[in-house]
């Protein structure tokens, strides 16, 4: 069965000016073959009109052609929405530039990081920094990629390195040409690790000094005009004696603070039961009590308490408390070791340690910096109480650890009083929310 091929059908595949192009063709072509063959038109006539008749109808249609082309082809490259999502995916803050240095594409942390930019607009007027401006124009003229480093101050001080890499690219007329890619780096964190360890070897170097210092200026004496002296021997040696304890716990609370901040990413999840721990350190400063003339009171329940601990770590932590309690409180004539249960703001339930003090307290300015590694309120009496200056970071990177937080409160001439607050885990503290 023979399907009937009708014009539209015919020409469908064809682009639409050309398929009705075709169609006035052939009808054109029909109607004057019948006047030829009738004899109405000659043969030649007939030629020159059906000429004129498809000269008409495909002309328009070029032209038309034509037109799509040259608008396509003047679409750039680099405006299509492939490369504005390239730059918009990169993570750091990132720009790309034309020759000239206007903004084509920036991504959202570009933006954040330097407001001022706008598409279309030149860079060099939102980037202000000698540094940026020299990268960037070195980069335009050698076509070569840069880099360099800049402070910027607003609103706080970061440290940033650019690197300003050419790209060549397709341009709308089939050459290619270069765009600057400009890749914003921040190195604060790194710079801000750096400063830490160097303040730490200072401080650790000038700690070590100072008794090592000691013990070599006794130990030459010992050798040299004090080598007969027994009374003045005697008394060197119990020097000597306090500053090599004082320089092994200090050498200590660095490979504790050293072993805590390797494991600080391991939650320890074994089951501790904190209140005989608590006891027992209470016990063993039992004698550095009396002889400060200072009472331990224990307000602790009867039953278990249960966290998520490491034990050996959570030692220290009631050591460190409860031994500072009696260094410089003792003035109060009595340290309270208490244990509640209390609930965050965000509902979340603690176990809370808390060692309070009735000494001379701490002055406001001082609370934020307590747990700086080193930061001492007084240094002249720390180092006579054989304080290392490292015992309450210890803690905080204990608690940090086992995913907890020190609470520091204190009012000059009423004493201090810090607080290790431990999570409960679910069911725990569903458990014990009634109770509390």
């Amino acid at each position: 069965m023979a399907i009937e091929a009708s014009p539209s059908t015919m020409f469908s595949p064809w682009p639409d000016r050309l398929r009705h192009s075709a169609i006035v063709l052939l009808v054109a072509g029909l109607a004057l073959a019948a006047l030829v063959f009738f004899g109405e038109l000659s043969p030649l006539r007939a030629g020159i009109v059906f000429a004129c008749i498809a000269g008409a109808a495909l002309v328009p249609w070029r032209l038309h052609d034509g037109e799509a082309t040259q608008d396509d082809a003047m679409i750039n490259p680099v405006e299509q929405p492939a490369v504005r999502a390239i730059v918009g995916g990169i993570p750091d803050p990132a720009v790309l530039l034309d020759r000239a240095g206007r903004v084509i594409h920036l991504n959202a942390a570009a933006a954040q990081l330097a407001p001022a930019l706008r598409k279309g607009e030149l860079a060099q007027f939102a980037l202000r920094s000698p540094e940026i401006i020299a990268a960037l124009r070195e980069a335009i003229a050698n076509t070569e990629p840069r880099r360099t480093s800049y402070v910027n101050h607003v609103p706080v001080d970061r440290w940033m390195d650019l690197v300003v890499t050419p790209v060549p690219v397709p341009t709308a007329f089939g050459g290619t040409d270069t765009c600057m890619l400009m890749t914003f780096h921040d190195q604060t964190p790194i710079r801000r690790v750096e400063e830490m360890r160097a303040d730490f070897v200072a401080n650790a170097s000038h700690e070590l000094r100072t008794p090592l210092a000691a013990l070599s200026g006794f130990i030459d004496t010992l050798q040299g005009p004090a080598k007969d002296d027994a009374k003045a021997r005697e008394r060197f040696l119990g020097i000597m004696h306090i500053q090599a304890t004082r320089m092994a716990r200090l050498i200590d609370d660095l490979l504790s603070l050293s072993r805590v901040e390797l494991s600080a990413h391991v939650r320890p999840d074994t089951q501790i039961d904190i209140t005989p721990i608590i006891r027992q350190v209470g016990d063993s400063l039992e004698l550095l009590a009396n002889e400060r003339g200072v009472k331990i009171e224990m307000e602790l329940p009867d039953g278990p308490e249960m966290v998520a601990g490491d034990r050996e770590e959570l030692l220290r932590v009631f050591e460190n408390l409860i031994e500072n309690a009696l260094k410089y409180g003792a003035s109060g004539e009595r340290v309270v070791v208490s244990l509640v249960h209390a609930s965050t703001t965000e509902g979340v339930s603690e176990i809370r340690v808390s060692v309070r003090d009735f000494g001379p307290g701490i002055a406001p300015e001082h609370l934020p910096r307590l747990t700086e590694r080193f930061y001492r309120v007084d240094v002249g009496d720390s180092r006579a109480q054989g304080g290392t200056g490292l015992g309450l970071s210890l803690v905080k990177h204990i608690l940090n650890r086992h995913r907890g937080r020190l609470l520091i409160e204190s009012v000059p001439k009423q004493g201090a009083t810090f607080t290790a607050a431990f999570p409960l885990p679910k069911a725990l503290s569903q458990n014990a929310a009634p109770a509390a």
